[in-house]
């Protein structure tokens, strides 16, 4: 009876020893590939502006989608280090007629950036944008935080754009050589 009571009691322990083994292993952090993203979250929706040290011509706007983030690239080929001014705006006017360009989305950043979208001397656009019309080539059916995208128009070296976002969110620029990169968070925390 004396063995039967202990085999018991040892199996009940080792029960408890696995289910707690278990119920910890189940409480880790996760790690890997399934682990979630710690996305950054200072970055602000203040305006934010970088000089330029030559202006060149835009000829390709492209987004793409991260876990943290929406990105919009605007590459100027051949560009030194283009300028840019990002900011939330109420209502979006394409410069400088004022004309109205509904956006669609809970907010709207209007982005410029030091680059013509026609060439002057060819007499043909570098970019084939239409003012009011959403920016040709990009789909962002199925993005986290953007909306909408339009052509705001060229004007003394500056084109400009508006992407409608989900709501007014943190956003961070980077100005590279031959592009400028705009990255919309998809939350305030992580």
């Amino acid at each position: 009876m004396r063995r039967v009571t202990a085999a018991v009691a040892v199996l009940v322990l080792a029960g408890a020893t696995l289910g707690t083994a278990a119920s910890t292993a189940g409480a880790a952090p996760a790690e890997g590939p399934r682990a979630a993203a710690a996305c950054p979250t200072g970055w602000g929706s203040g305006a934010k502006s970088g000089a330029a040290t030559g202006v060149d011509h835009l000829e390709n706007i492209r987004t793409g989608q991260n876990e943290c983030y929406d990105r919009i690239v605007f590459d100027v080929p051949g560009g030194d280090r283009i300028g840019y001014h990002v900011q939330y705006v109420d209502a979006f006017h394409a410069d400088p007629s004022g004309e109205y360009i509904p956006v669609a989305g809970g907010a709207i950043l209007d982005i410029r950036v030091d680059a013509w979208s026609y060439d002057l001397d060819a007499g043909a656009p570098t970019y084939p944008g239409e003012v009011g019309k959403a920016l040709p080539g990009v789909n962002i059916s199925g993005y986290s935080t953007f909306r909408d995208t339009r052509f705001g128009g060229t004007f003394e070296g500056q084109t400009q754009v508006a992407v409608g976002t989900r709501a007014r969110l943190p956003f961070r620029v980077t100005q590279l050589t031959d592009r400028v990169v705009v990255d919309v968070a998809h939350s305030w925390t992580s």
